[in-house]
């Protein structure tokens, strides 16, 4: 069947296993508390939405225009050679993060911090002098989630079914939890704190999009994904495009998203929707809910 075609390389795309729940996922049914997020938080629905495949471009799009974060990625990232491996390397500290006890988001983000340790080097500052970067500075750490929140918080916004649990603002403040795990110093609490990071960062004159730049968003664009799903992925890419800011989007070198791409991402999203079920990873973190609702009950 056509579904069984598409489902299986979507899954092996996003956990790495094509069909089943990948052992990591099924973890989410151990472990001692309820972890950090509730049970239908703002994070519990924005990252287990389909919006994510938009939300995940979005922020890789935004991520590149700091040097530091891009020459890190270009020094010591097998993304070309191993861009799935990335993404799932990813996808796992995002839902440990999310829907597993303190312990699980805890070390996860241990492991995260512990290949941070090796990521270091310089890159040529706007000038042509070499400037020293470590994924661990407190810039590069603070960008990196500024952009993550950010991209996940405007693409269920604008691509979700339903609003934001609690607001936007409750996003904003619960996944500063997982800035402050990394390492981040002061994450942003608020819509409002979020955005003036971003335009705060656009005025520093630290951003750029240079000719490494591009050549990393030419491989977003087109990332080498199984075949059967190439053709879906354009409309997916144009719908990260559509939630950039103007002023990210014109450095980046996109023109404006046209609403007939709109819909095209709308229909991809949908399909998706339909193709993938409920997500994995909240109902395991139920089973643990239910665990310990019942060990405090006894």
């Amino acid at each position: 069947m056509l579904t069984d075609r598409l489902r299986g390389p979507l899954l092996e795309v996003l956990s790495g296993q094509p069909a089943g729940i990948p052992e990591w996922t099924r973890a989410l049914a151990e472990g001692d508390d309820a972890g950090y997020f509730a049970e239908g938080s703002a994070v519990w629905e924005v990252h287990r939405d389909i919006a994510t495949l938009v939300a995940g471009p979005r922020a890789l799009l935004m991520q590149a225009l700091h040097p530091g974060a891009m020459a890190g990625v270009h020094d010591h990232s097998r993304y070309r050679e191993d861009p799935l491996g990335r993404l799932h390397g990813t996808i796992r500290w995002i839902t440990t993060v999310s829907y597993g006890s303190r312990a699980q988001a805890e070390g996860a983000s241990r492991w995260v911090r512990a290949i941070h340790e090796r990521v270091r080097g310089t890159y040529l500052g706007a000038d042509g002098t070499p400037v020293p970067y470590a994924a661990q500075d407190e810039d590069l750490l603070a960008w990196v989630h500024v952009v993550f929140a950010d991209a996940f918080l405007r693409a269920f916004e604008r691509y979700a079914d339903r609003p934001v649990p609690g607001g936007p603002d409750a996003y904003v403040r619960d996944w500063a939890i997982a800035g402050e795990l990394m390492g981040v110093p002061d994450p942003p609490r608020s819509v409002a704190e979020l955005d003036a990071r971003l335009v705060a960062a656009r005025d520093s004159g630290v951003l750029r999009a240079d000719e490494r730049v591009l050549d990393a968003v030419r491989f977003i664009r087109r990332p080498p994904l199984p075949a059967v799903l190439r053709p879906t992925y354009p409309a997916l890419f144009r719908g990260a495009v559509a939630t950039l800011p103007d002023w990210a989007r014109t450095m980046l070198r996109q023109r404006p998203v046209l609403p007939a791409e709109e819909l095209a991402t709308r229909a991809v999203l949908a399909s998706s929707r339909r193709l993938l079920g409920t997500a994995a990873a909240p109902g395991q973190a139920r089973i643990r809910l239910a665990a310990l609702a019942a060990r405090d009950s006894a």
